[in-house]
């Protein structure tokens, strides 16, 4: 059967890659650039100075690239933990006090993170948990939280529970009626939270340099002084990186979770064969 595209879905698509893939090219042609003043289109001169620095120098990258994604991961797990239970609470419960216990929990998604920063900077120093990687942690869960939370709440909402009452009925637990019935529906939602917890925990500078004061050093931490006036070709590489290493987490969240449902696939056509 041939098949026909039409010339404005090609341009559509070109028109997209050109506006997805120009500041991309922009970066990596400012990467190596030697030089390159105003108005020049192109840079008048190329070197790797940068990536030299950042790969091979004593900047401290791979370091920092390991502790961002250690704090995401950390950051994602907990939000999962916390968010389930409170998604089943908002939507399967009635209770005296429900909108302040959502306005609290959607509140970060609208107040600007420097003023909740500030607070839990205060709150920090008196318990020891500032230039802690813990700290950073428990930080990251007020901008990233109400997004997994709201993420599973919407999942929870389109849940029925006749068949958590038949499983209930034939002597299944609350784990074994969480684990086939409740978690598979939920797991699309969970992803798209944990996508965003993931995404937001990495891109956290404000949070990080405050309650890490310095000493928790993740990737914009160094890239940071350096796109606000430093060296702009050093700017761009890690910026370069820090793309490459958020689409490559997310990349890992969407093959860890075609392994499940492609492993759910193969049990239940083996079930179903004998």
């Amino acid at each position: 059967m041939n098949t026909t595209i039409s010339p404005l879905k090609i341009i559509l698509f070109l028109l997209g890659v050109l506006i997805i893939g120009l500041p991309f090219i922009a970066l990596l042609l400012s990467s190596l650039a030697a030089g390159w003043r105003w108005p020049d289109l192109f840079p008048a001169s190329f070197s790797f100075r940068a990536w030299d620095y950042i790969l091979f120098g004593s900047a401290g990258t791979w370091q920092s690239i390991g502790t961002s994604l250690l704090i995401a991961l950390i950051v994602t797990i907990l939000n999962v933990v916390l968010a389930v239970p409170a998604a089943n609470a908002l939507v399967r419960f009635q209770f005296r006090g429900k909108w302040l216990a959502e306005a609290i929990l959607f509140a970060p998604i609208i107040i600007p993170p420097f003023v909740a920063v500030m607070g839990i900077h205060l709150t920090f120093l008196r318990f020891g948990l500032t230039e802690t990687i813990l700290g950073v942690v428990l930080a990251h869960l007020s901008p990233t939280l109400p997004y997994m939370v709201r993420a599973v709440v919407i999942s929870y909402s389109t849940l029925s529970t006749e068949r958590e009452n038949q499983a209930r009925m034939l002597g299944a637990g609350p784990l074994l009626r969480f684990y086939y019935i409740v978690l598979p529906h939920l797991l699309p939602g969970i992803t798209a939270g944990a996508s965003l917890s993931i995404l937001i925990s990495l891109s956290q500078y404000l949070i990080t340099f405050i309650i890490g004061s310095g000493q928790v050093v993740t990737l914009p931490i160094l890239l940071f002084p350096f796109i606000s006036g430093g060296d702009p070709a050093i700017g761009s590489a890690y910026s370069l990186m820090f793309a490459g290493m958020a689409i490559l987490a997310l990349l890992s969240l969407d093959v860890a979770l075609k392994n499940y449902y492609k492993k759910k696939d193969v049990r239940s056509n083996g079930e179903g064969g004998e």
